[in-house]
């Protein structure tokens, strides 16, 4: 069995054979990516630390050129170390409020010192711990190295200052009375400032008084105490603390802005309100509110008027009518008598033929004499009616300013003529007693021809004006 096994060759194994190459070769394959323990021990993995970045690069500087930036940025204003000096006006913060003086933060390294005199009770009332306050630098340093400050100071520079830029641009003001002397007003202007009599318009025409005697310009300043004026600065000098103001330019210039405007609103036939500022012997001057018209005497009264102190007074307030506008000019024609019911409108109701009136004679014409007998009505006694003789003269019979008993004997409320008669007063002419009994008027003839009545009727000459 032996020898049949031995002489029978065997056949190779292929199928195992197969199997363990793929395995020897899946182990050295194995081998290459796993090193060898002993190998590892014998050479151990060296870590390499991590690159440093590069350094930044930096180009040298010449040496002069280097030294010259250092010193721009020592010498640059925000670097530099703040100085203060003597009048300069800053802002500060309060610090610390002491009974006998006030710290403020001034922005140095020490605050600065606003003495305890200052405080009165304005001054401490407005102040508090962190707020802002305006001080002036009396003293950059004190002995103690605080700055010396003022709030007083600082409020009167801040008040020079404002009042020079009112001043450059001309500007008008409001400023209160404080106080006066024989010169003049004293004004508050945050300074002094002074208004000269000369420029206070109200005072105009008043006694000044002589030594030792009352002063009506000294009483009147003393009501002015305590007033607000409108004002104007004329002259401002800080080195000799000098503030001069008028109110009479800034009223003019005021009142030229009014007049503007005024003129702009009114139109003829407008009545307005107005107060009389003037009188002359032409007539009167009376101000809109902001622009002054003229009542020429004839437009003063339907009346005859001598002069304008007759009807008017300085400070009247009346009703004017307005005739008309000048835009170039800039004149206002004014009439007092055009904003009153016209008398003769309601003549015809007022009185009657035959009436028994009381009048004054006004004046005497050749033709005869003119009487008032209400305001605004005159009435004309011809020559034949001032007595029963005949009569060459009124002055022969009556005078002016004399007072009489006259009979109305015609009325014309159209041509504004009135017939009046002395001769009559006892005794009646038949026509007068047929118009009273309801006939035809008297003949207008002795009213007086057209012409002679339009010369010499002052009530006639006056509404035609």
């Amino acid at each position: 069995m032996i020898e049949e096994q031995s002489a029978t060759p065997q056949e190779p194994d292929t199928a195992g054979s197969q199997i363990d190459t793929e395995v020897r070769a899946e182990i050295v394959e194995q081998e290459e990516k796993t090193p060898d323990a002993s190998m590892t021990a014998e050479r151990p993995e060296t870590v390499q630390p991590a690159a440093a970045p590069p350094a930044p690069v930096v180009a040298a500087l010449p040496l002069d050129e280097s030294e010259d930036t250092m010193a721009s940025l020592l010498d640059h204003p925000s670097n530099a170390l703040r100085t203060l000096q003597r009048g300069e006006v800053i802002d500060g913060i309060v610090a610390r409020i002491d009974p006998d003086e006030v710290l403020v933060d001034i922005g140095l390294k020490s605050e600065g010192v606003i003495s305890g005199r200052e405080m009165d009770d304005e001054v401490t009332g407005e102040l508090n711990i962190g707020s802002k306050v305006l001080v002036y630098v009396m003293q950059p340093e004190g002995p103690e190295g605080h700055a010396i400050l003022s709030i007083r100071r600082a409020r009167m520079e801040k008040s020079w200052r404002v009042a020079e830029e009112l001043y450059q641009e001309d500007k008008v003001i409001e400023a209160e009375v404080i106080d006066f002397n024989k010169g003049g007003l004293i004004v508050d202007l945050g300074v002094r400032g002074f208004v000269p009599i000369s420029q206070i318009p109200e005072l105009r025409g008043l006694s000044k008084g002589q030594e030792g005697e009352p002063s009506e310009v000294i009483d009147r300043l003393a009501q002015m105490k305590g007033r607000v004026l409108k004002l104007k600065i004329i002259e401002l000098n800080r080195n000799r603390n000098r503030l001069i103001l008028s109110e009479r330019l800034a009223l003019q210039e005021q009142r030229s802005h009014r007049k503007d405007e005024l003129l702009a609103e009114l139109q003829p036939g407008q009545v307005r309100r107005g107060r009389v500022t003037s009188l002359a012997s032409f007539g009167a001057f009376v101000d809109l509110g902001g622009a002054d018209g003229l009542v020429h005497i004839s437009q003063l009264s339907y009346s005859r008027v001598n002069h304008p102190s007759e009807v008017l007074s300085v400070g009247d307030d009346v009703d004017v009518y307005v005739l008309s506008i000048d835009p170039e000019t800039k004149k206002i024609a004014l009439s007092l008598k055009k904003a009153q019911p016209d008398p003769w409108s309601r003549v015809d109701q007022k009185y009657h033929v035959g009436d028994l009136v009381e009048g004054t004679i006004t004046k005497l014409a050749k033709f005869g004499a003119f009487a008032k007998i209400d305001d605004g009505i005159e009435g004309l006694i011809h020559l034949s009616e001032l007595s029963e003789n005949p009569v060459e003269n009124g002055k022969d019979v009556v005078s002016e300013g004399q007072r009489v008993t006259l009979r109305v004997i015609n009325i014309n409320p159209t041509r504004r003529r009135l017939g009046l008669s002395l001769r009559q007063v006892e005794e009646l002419s038949p026509e007068v007693k047929a118009a009273m009994e309801g006939g035809e008027m008297p003949p207008e003839a002795d009213l007086g021809d057209e012409s002679s009545w339009a010369e010499e009727s002052p009530e006639s000459s006056a509404s035609q004006a």
